[in-house]
């Protein structure tokens, strides 16, 4: 969800480019769950999924996954390309959702919760740039931003701050959870990602001059 984010790539065999995305986007899920058990508030998109959830019963994953379906749909009238990481970020996400908060405790303790807290959002930082480096097509949510920008000529700073803000206060009228680790996830996830994405970012092979 921050494709924006520029890298320095380095070289990765292409090989790694499939398994590279599909471990990402796992571990994104996986690191979504933390934030979830925690209970000590999500991200935007999170907190709109936990109202959903909540309003229809779904499961959390299968929110995900339903949203960035509609999400999707919203790329046409934009132009938007999807990748195989856009398809497969819809799909793997939403099941590494479930899959891992169906093996979570619940913990009630506050230590534990922000143990939680912290490494799902470290785990989430390196799980966007991780499936981000993989380079082979932006998330739903990524490419909504970057092809509003570029039909209407808007700076991505505000067309993301616009949709960030609107979708956290529908999720908090439905019902998601708000609170520090909101904050913290807004304050952290970029400076956590461009720290990773150098590490993690695929780039074609040149030949040898």
């Amino acid at each position: 969800m921050l494709a924006a984010l520029t890298p320095v790539p380095v070289t990765v065999s292409p090989v790694r480019r499939v398994p590279q995305l599909l471990a990402g986007l796992w571990l994104y899920g996986a690191s979504m769950a933390l934030q979830i058990r925690a209970t000590l508030g999500l991200d935007p998109w999170d907190v709109l999924h936990e109202g959903l959830t909540k309003l229809t019963g779904l499961s959390f994953g299968l929110i995900t996954a339903l949203v960035g379906v509609v999400v999707l749909l919203c790329w046409i009238p934009l132009r938007q390309r999807p990748g195989v990481g856009t398809v497969s970020n819809v799909v793997v996400i939403g099941v590494a959702v479930d899959v891992t908060l169906a093996i979570l405790p619940n913990p009630t303790d506050l230590l534990p919760r922000i143990v939680f807290l912290a490494a799902g959002i470290v785990l989430n930082g390196l799980a966007a740039a991780v499936y981000i480096g993989a380079r082979l097509g932006p998330g739903p949510r990524d490419g909504l931003t970057t092809g509003f920008c570029a039909r209407t000529g808007t700076s991505l700073r505000l067309v993301r701050t616009v949709v960030e803000v609107t979708v956290l206060a529908v999720g908090w009228l439905l019902g998601g959870t708000i609170g520090v680790g909101t904050v913290l996830y807004a304050v952290t996830i970029g400076p956590l990602t461009q720290a990773f994405l150098p590490l993690v970012t695929w780039v074609s092979e040149r030949p040898a001059s």
